[in-house]
């Protein structure tokens, strides 16, 4: 890297994002924390997948995967189990994650493969005008539920707990420090790794802005046992203030990538592997005999 991109932002793209909105905290504590990690960007890649939040990783100097809506995960899980040797960063927002992706966040923590997710939590769709996300507010008045959000929020940090993902944390992007040091463990853990991140979206959420994250939200205190999962998720359906800091860990874990029969025998990335294509043929061969 030269030295102007030693912090991995890219600086030649045009940021698409109202000034103001969460998302620059949350590039610049993520740039703080690869650099402090030392990672090399050509191990790093980052996967998306639609939306505000889910255009970040195109402005990192890294690699990246911009997949469909809800579907940042599958290819993540994909790319970790391909090339181990990878650090592996999915990032994109609550709507994404956990509306239209919600599927894809459940069972890919009961997969547990090694990677990172990092959600833009801003409990509001931000790209397409200001709907209600999963995590809305009940009673949230948008442009859509003029009447006010009937449902109850979608809780990302207990349903994760409660399917015993190896590591659960959130955090608040105006606490950049802290936000920062949870990432850098999260990185660090071997697992999925879930980092939830409250931001505020200042053009389509005026309720849930700086001062009502200031007031509804504390730092777990320094005696929380993070492995303790029964304590965890108590702390996890806490409403009002809501926790912020690591709520679980769990290293005891075997990871997708190292229960992958094709890793067992051979720990290589599977580009370094030679193909047999004889076998390919046999195999070609026999689905044409029995489909023939």
């Amino acid at each position: 890297m030269t030295e102007q991109q030693n912090d991995f932002k890219r600086r030649d793209v045009d940021i698409a994002w109202c000034p103001g909105c969460g998302n620059f905290g949350i590039r610049n504590t993520l740039s703080s924390a690869l650099t402090e990690l030392d990672l090399d960007p050509r191990q790093l890649v980052m996967v998306c997948g639609i939306g505000q939040a889910a255009k970040a990783p195109q402005y990192f100097n890294v690699n990246f995967f911009n997949g469909l809506h809800g579907r940042a995960l599958s290819p993540a899980t994909g790319i970790k189990a391909a090339n181990p040797e990878l650090t592996v960063v999915a990032e994109s927002g609550d709507g994404d994650m956990y509306g239209e992706g919600g599927n894809h966040f459940i069972h890919t923590i009961r997969r547990n493969p090694d990677i990172t997710v990092i959600v833009h939590n801003n409990m509001v769709y931000g790209l397409t005008k200001g709907q209600a996300s999963p995590t809305s507010e009940q009673d949230m008045v948008t442009p859509v539920q003029v009447n006010g959000v009937a449902l109850q929020p979608f809780n990302p940090v207990a349903v994760a707990i409660a399917q015993n993902a190896s590591f659960v944390s959130r955090a608040n992007a105006a606490n950049r420090e802290h936000t920062k040091e949870i990432i850098k463990e999260a990185i660090r853990h071997k697992g999925f790794s879930l980092v939830d991140i409250f931001q505020v979206c200042i053009t389509f959420n005026k309720h849930n802005n700086h001062k009502w994250f200031k007031e509804h939200t504390y730092t777990l205190e320094e005696d929380h046992d993070p492995s303790d999962r029964e304590a965890a998720f108590r702390r996890s359906i806490e409403e009002d203030p809501l926790p912020l800091g690591i709520f679980y860990k769990n290293s005891q874990h075997t990871t997708f990538e190292e229960s992958a029969p094709a890793h067992r025998t051979d720990n290589r990335p599977l580009f370094e592997r030679s193909v047999e294509l004889s076998t390919v043929q046999s195999l070609l061969e026999r689905r044409e005999e029995a489909v023939g």
